[in-house]
């Protein structure tokens, strides 16, 4: 015969209605007690019967993540690896798993809703995808509990990186480095991220009452090198150009340098860049890059938290918006000028 809840309560010193809440999740149940019960089962082999907690909670506890594939949005994007890592992460800890909701299963195309009910998850994350088409829309707004990160539903839940403040801090660091001829680049304007960095660069841009010249914002594509490499010696071609670009994001950086060698220019210089995100990899190019690290770890885990606790406690469920703030990272790659 094999292990089973009795002896786990047993070695524990509890009882097994104790032990049965621990492993249904229970908010009724000290920290302390869920520790010691977790330690007992996994030193002794057991492990709760899936298919019978469900049976009894009527839950899964399994979470769908939703990302685009198809825009390389997930497990290689320097931005949502880590945003899935921490989520999965806290998944784990609070007793769920975790699985991927996209189109296809094996050779089976179905809808985001129906692939959520296919996996029959108990809620599901939302990050990445196109949040104005109609098949997000269709899985919003079902009975399947959500939460959105970086992208605000007026009845669901979100965990929002603080963009706009976070654009306003770089082009506020330029600034009071003498730069008054600022540009952006910024990522497709699709996206409700990118509609609030653009609304922060002009705010803070018309506090100081400088001017912006129409041909200072370009549309690019985030994660696009190439494309940033374009815009820049575009901007670099101008009778007057800037001398302070923002991108939209830390791998265009890769782009800015190879325009900035191609126009005879030194950044930190006699050109200044900044990026979005803080990605490890591009700290470690010279000069280092001035950029906004974003909290990826602490969006992950409060999206699963957040979604979590929906499920658990349904009369909770809102749309209260939870924003993670950002860090500026000062690199060299922004010039001070005599003022």
């Amino acid at each position: 015969m094999g292990i089973t809840i009795k002896d786990v309560a047993a070695k524990a010193g509890l009882s097994v209605s104790t032990v049965s809440k621990v492993f249904n999740n229970y908010g009724d149940i000290s920290p302390e007690t869920k520790s010691l019960v977790m330690e007992v089962a996994q030193s002794i082999g057991y492990y709760p019967n899936a298919t019978a907690r469900a049976l009894k909670t009527n839950r899964s506890y399994n979470l769908g993540f939703l990302f685009d594939e198809n825009a390389s949005s997930g497990i290689t994007h320097p931005f949502f690896a880590e945003v899935i890592n921490a989520f999965k992460s806290e998944c784990e800890s609070r007793g769920y798993d975790m699985t991927f909701i996209n189109r296809n299963v094996g050779s089976t195309q179905m809808s985001y809703l129906n692939h959520c009910r296919y996996r029959n998850v108990d809620g599901v994350c939302l990050a990445g995808v196109d949040f104005f088409s109609q098949e997000t829309h269709d899985l919003i707004y079902s009975d399947v509990p959500s939460v959105s990160i970086d992208h605000v539903f007026e009845t669901r839940p979100s965990v929002v990186s603080e963009n706009t403040k976070g654009i306003q801090d770089l082009t506020e660091f330029g600034i009071r480095r003498g730069h008054t001829r600022i540009a952006y680049i910024h990522g497709e304007n699709t996206s409700s991220v990118t509609k609030h960095r653009i609304t922060g660069f002009y705010r803070t841009m018309v506090a100081h009452s400088l001017p912006v010249p129409q041909e200072y914002v370009l549309e690019g594509k985030y994660l696009d090198s190439r494309k940033c490499r374009e815009l820049v010696i575009s901007l670099l071609s101008l009778p007057v150009p800037p001398t302070y670009i923002l991108l939209p994001d830390d791998v265009s950086y890769l782009g800015a340098i190879e325009a900035a060698s191609k126009s005879g220019l030194v950044i930190g210089e006699t050109i200044s860049f900044a990026g979005y995100d803080g990605t490890p990899m591009i700290q470690h190019l010279k000069p280092r890059l001035t950029t906004i690290r974003q909290n990826t770890s602490e969006m992950g885990k409060k999206a699963a938290d957040r979604l979590i606790d929906i499920i658990e406690q349904p009369n909770t469920a809102g749309s209260e918006i939870t924003f993670v703030p950002g860090t500026l990272l000062e690199g060299k790659t922004v010039a001070v000028l005599n003022c």
